[in-house]
């Protein structure tokens, strides 16, 4: 029979590497709860859609503002402490709201919670570069792959876990009870990566701020790997806003109620936990550029079947394969960072990353809204998954390097 435990080799033997572990699915809890009960707390005071977008641009724009510096600031100081400290600051947020839902705090509207979406946005841009610089000092690099893989899997668990805990304890506890579990996971996030044993690299020479991040961007624009990797994630997830259509599709086309819009939600993280956590235990060496493109093109299939799709459960498959090529995809884009990245370079180019990828929802939301209403809900959609698709063919023709990648060379 065959042994349950993790194999010899297995990052899930490293005491160090469950620890990262718990600081990024803790971390991940904090700001997805908190991002629910936000917005259930603001449309309560409002009754206004506008104001839930306003949620987004106050998180999007001190996180743009942010990122490049928290980048230099990895590179430069000591990495557990700041980790320490973006936690610290992620439990003031909530903190905030649990003050201003009490009353405790002689403030009326919505600009206090802005305002604390805000602070948000600007410790987020911490917490990805001190995750990436410490994944690189607590695994050896055969070992990336794998690491990689059960990244992924914490990181789509935390997008599951975070949002239904919220509602539910929004539903249930009540605004106040919602935010106080996420100032406990941001402190039990602070205490993870407090505790973890690993040794600090030797800083870089000390150089001006701007030229420092300046040498971060020259960096990923010189390697091709590199950029055609973040390039690729950047326009998959911009062009393929099918999710950000789901409550119209629900409602106009598949006609179904609400209940129906989790079940649709929750279908591409499954799909992608599902493949991460097989490559997390088989992971990918050969051959990994060309997977990453299959992967890329197979996204953009997918949401053109789920344009045309009237039918809820092939809808939800479709979601469910999407998720599935969006697993790969992340996994390989992840390890290409750790691999092709020098250790003290890791907090810039992970910032950089940041900036590719974390604007795409927010601006993804906003084209396949803007061109559903120019187009349609299907056309907007379909237009979307044939754009992706030609985004992979030009990738592979543009970038031979990243096209014909085999992981063992980063090594």
């Amino acid at each position: 029979m065959k042994s349950l435990l993790p194999a010899p080799d297995s990052p899930l033997r490293n005491g160090s590497f469950l620890q990262l572990m718990a600081f990024r699915l803790c971390s991940i809890l904090s700001y997805q709860v908190v991002a629910v009960t936000v917005g259930w707390h603001v449309y309560e005071i409002t009754r206004n859609p506008f104001s839930l977008g306003l949620i987004g641009l106050a998180e999007v724009i001190p996180y743009f503002c942010t990122a490049p510096f928290a980048g230099h600031l990895v590179d430069h100081v000591h990495r557990r402490r700041l980790g320490m400290l973006a936690c610290l600051l992620l439990a003031v947020t909530p903190m905030l709201l649990v003050a201003v839902t009490l009353g405790w705090l002689p403030v009326s509207g919505t600009w206090a919670i802005y305002a604390a979406v805000a602070l948000t946005g600007s410790v987020r841009a911490f917490l990805s570069p001190v995750y990436n610089a410490l994944f690189a000092r607590v695994l050896p690099r055969p070992q990336y792959a794998r690491g990689a893989g059960f990244g992924s899997v914490i990181f789509q668990a935390g997008l599951v876990v975070g949002p239904a805990l919220g509602g539910a304890l929004t539903g249930f506890s009540g605004k106040h009870v919602a935010y106080a579990a996420a100032v406990g996971f941001a402190l039990v996030a602070m205490v993870a990566v407090r505790t973890l044993r690993v040794t600090e690299p030797a800083p870089p020479p000390k150089m001006p701020v701007l030229r420092s991040i300046a040498e971060g961007g020259r960096f990923v624009w010189g390697h091709q790997v590199l950029l055609g990797a973040l390039a690729l994630d950047m326009f998959a997830v911009l062009l393929g806003g099918a999710v950000a259509l789901l409550p119209a599709f629900i409602k106009d086309i598949l006609h179904q109620g609400p209940e129906a819009l989790g079940i649709l939600r929750a279908a591409p993280a499954l799909g992608s936990i599902c493949v991460a956590s097989w490559l997390a235990r088989k992971p990918l060496e050969r051959n990994a550029g060309r997977i990453l493109l299959y992967a890329v093109a197979g996204f953009g299939l997918c949401n053109i079947g789920f344009g045309l799709s009237t039918s809820f459960w092939l809808s939800a498959a479709f979601l469910l394969f999407s998720g599935a090529c969006d697993g790969v995809s992340v996994v390989i884009r992840s390890t290409i960072l750790q691999l092709a990245t020098p250790d003290e370079m890791r907090g810039r180019v992970s910032s950089i990353n940041g900036i590719f990828i974390g604007s795409s929802n927010e601006l993804g939301a906003f084209y396949a809204g803007s061109m559903a209403r120019l187009l349609g809900l299907v056309p907007a959609v379909v237009l979307g998954g044939f754009v992706t698709m030609t985004v992979a063919a030009v990738t592979a023709r543009r970038a031979p390097r990243l096209k014909n990648l085999d992981l063992t060379e980063l090594h």
